[in-house]
């Protein structure tokens, strides 16, 4: 029997992308096609990101790197990247460049285009091996805000949210394979509307239709977070963590990034969600360097970080865009200014995270237990209700479950714990005793 070519997905980039990477394996296994890890397959898909010139590195660098490691190999680039740069993909060894608004035709189309890699044999089905923990479900995509800094309304520009029903239906097919955790992710899922019904009755449906253990929600507008989605918490399946972009905690710049909000209201915002849930994680994104920025809005953009109350920053060094109106603003800021900017929020960001975590050392949580940090190492690591990373040992396997756990100790002081990086690269991060 003439069997189906491997397949191997890699992603870059955000939460988005990951849904769609995981539709598309879900979609290529039902058509019959195997999966191979790490370089072996035969066609080897990426999901590109384009946010920032590092990206767009990385997108070419893992071109590179493909194409050496299995020159037969048949590549194909889609993604941010691929509809902003097809061409810069096809250089660096790329053979198929798919623009955003097809990828999701991916399983359809490869046949035909590639019907020479037919006779390869099977090299085994890695869907089948992985274990059931965490999906993320596209339930929007699209923006038209046009920030004068991102190129997503450029890359991203029809903007749709999916049936209402099919998401449903979707999260019920999760959880009867058996996954503990959903993630709604989109472009902007504050946006999402179907026949009428917004974020928030969505999220009441799959409360009420599902029975996930776990639902999380993405990236959120701070404008996005009303009174009535923020009514549906009283349900404890929701995950206590709020991502919400600021981008600069000075008003001027916000203004000159066209963002919809001040910091005024950025605040009230995050106020209004620590009213209701105390041990709720507020997560954040902030970019320094931006055009213009002068010592003073950089000062104020750190004051506000300082004082906001956050579990964990992101931080970003502004990376001009071509096409967006930001790269073509004035005032340009030095790259040695914005490493310096950058390293001064990092600094903060892990006072921050040390912070928000210390709170919780002593206290009980619910924990999604996700992996081993090394094949038989017998130590687990996994997120908390509210988004701390725990890890703990235990003899038996408890991988993709919600268990309690006891928050005891900062996890880098644990010995024989692995850590991600020679010092204190695991910020925020305790060591837990799970609790049976």
């Amino acid at each position: 029997m003439t069997l189906r070519p491997t397949v191997a997905i890699h992603t870059l980039g955000c939460k988005l992308n990951q849904a769609e990477s995981e539709k598309l394996a879900r979609e290529l296994s039902l058509a019959g096609y195997g999966f191979a890890q790490g370089n072996a397959a035969d066609i080897h898909i990426l999901n590109t990101c384009s946010v920032t010139h590092i990206a767009d590195r990385k997108s070419r660098h893992m071109v590179r790197i493909l194409r050496s490691k299995n020159p037969q190999a048949f590549i194909i680039v889609t993604g941010c990247y691929a509809e902003s740069a097809g061409q810069d993909l096809v250089d660096c060894g790329a053979d198929w460049v798919v623009d955003n608004r097809y990828k999701m035709s991916l399983p359809d189309e490869i046949t035909s285009k590639i019907k020479g890699l037919l006779n390869y044999k099977h090299k085994g089905d890695a869907l089948s091996s992985t274990e059931r923990v965490r999906s993320f479900i596209k339930i929007q995509d699209g923006c038209q805000n046009f920030c004068s800094y991102c190129i997503v309304p450029y890359v991203r520009p029809n903007v749709f949210s999916l049936d209402a029903n099919e998401v449903i239906m979707e999260i019920r097919e999760k959880v009867a394979a058996g996954y503990a955790e959903v993630v709604l992710t989109g472009t902007e899922i504050g946006a999402y509307i179907d026949k009428g019904l917004k974020l928030s009755g969505l999220v009441q449906r799959i409360l009420e239709e599902t029975d996930i253990k776990r639902l999380h929600l993405s990236s959120l507008q701070p404008q996005s977070v009303s009174p009535q989605l923020l009514g549906l918490w009283n349900d404890n399946r929701l995950s206590r963590h709020f991502h919400l972009a600021l981008q600069s905690g000075s008003d001027s710049v916000l203004k000159r990034m066209r963002r919809k909000y001040n910091t005024a209201q950025y605040k009230k915002t995050v106020d209004r969600i620590l009213d209701i849930m105390p041990d709720a994680s507020i997560t954040t994104d902030i970019i320094v360097g931006f055009p213009g920025e002068s010592d003073a809005e950089f000062l104020e953009s750190y004051n506000f970080c300082e004082n906001t109350g956050f579990a964990a920053m992101h931080v970003f060094v502004y990376s001009a865009r071509p096409g967006t109106l930001a790269a073509q603003m004035p005032g340009k800021v030095g790259e040695k200014l914005k490493k310096e900017r950058s390293l001064q929020m990092l600094e903060l960001a892990a006072h921050i995270a040390d912070n928000f975590a210390g709170r919780f050392i002593g206290q009980t949580r619910d924990v999604l237990w996700e992996n081993e940090t090394g094949r038989g190492s017998g130590i687990c690591t996994g997120l908390t209700d509210n988004y701390i990373r725990t890890y703990a040992k235990s003899g038996v396997n408890i991988i993709g479950k919600i268990m309690k756990a006891r928050l005891i100790d900062w996890a880098e002081d644990v010995k024989g714990l692995p850590l991600r990086a020679s010092t204190r690269g695991n910020h925020g991060e305790l060591w837990g005793e799970v609790l049976r």
